[in-house]
């Protein structure tokens, strides 16, 4: 059936895929159809915003179903590793996980609205993800914070981590062991651990995680089932978990 050009474009568009048997137009109607749409859009650019909205909507869809699916297939890797530091309620009824780079801005700038929902919630569980991916610096740090929580411990681990999140110069060794003396740290112990094969496997166990969840990026957060890519306002992270605790 070929299309009747004498019916308005929106009545033509409206019908079924089928009624518009383009195979079967000649050159001369294919061009005209063409330029019947092109002047319809002009004319009406509205429907164009419309239909990008509609796509990107059902392509936001598509990739939180995706990550749910990422979050569910690792999941005992990322809840329960037995290596990264579980701070917070650890018997909280939500889990908030947190793959970070001490060298990430965008990492600095969470970090105090994340201690923030943590302290002022109560009851969330709270794991870090050494995830170093901007330099040897970042490497050289988490190395540093890995190494401290394998001589020292979580408490130790966490202090190390939140001075690191607050650090604004160049990560070196003179820099580290600035902060090993300013927090109490016996260096000596720390640095003999820092490239130590169970520091390298936690880091590559962290990378491999994150791979295999198409993470390239930080901060990246999980949710409980769901997987938050980038940085995230508090007052976002409030009503994520208020959502959660909803459902």
């Amino acid at each position: 059936m070929k299309l009747r050009l004498a019916l308005p474009l929106t009545l033509a568009l409206a019908g079924p895929a089928a009624a518009l048997d383009l195979d079967a137009m000649t050159p001369a109607e294919r061009t005209a159809f063409r330029a019947e749409v092109r002047a319809y859009l002009l004319e009406n650019p509205e429907v164009l915003q419309e239909a990008i909205g509609v796509l990107q909507e059902r392509q936001q869809q598509a990739q939180v179903g995706n990550d749910a699916a990422l979050v569910s297939a690792n999941s005992d890797a990322i809840f329960n590793d037995g290596h990264s530091f579980v701070g917070g309620n650890p018997d909280g009824d939500i889990t908030v996980v947190e793959f970070m780079d001490y060298r990430c801005g965008y990492c600095k700038r969470a970090f105090p609205e994340v201690e923030a929902l943590v302290a002022g919630d109560g009851n969330i569980r709270y794991i870090i993800k050494e995830f170093p991916i901007l330099g040897e610096q970042s490497v050289l740090a988490s190395r540093f914070a890995i190494a401290t929580q394998i001589v020292a411990g979580d408490a130790a681990y966490k202090d190390v981590h939140n001075t690191l999140m607050e650090f604004t110069g160049d990560v070196t060794g003179q820099a580290l062991v600035r902060v090993a003396d300013a927090l109490g740290l016996d260096m000596a112990a720390i640095t003999a651990e820092m490239d130590s094969d169970a520091v390298t496997a936690i880091i590559a166990e962290n990378r491999a995680l994150a791979d295999a969840m198409q993470i390239t990026g930080t901060p990246t957060f999980v949710f409980e089932d769901q997987l938050v890519r980038g940085y995230v306002q508090g007052a976002q992270m409030e009503q994520l978990v208020a959502a959660l605790r909803a459902e």
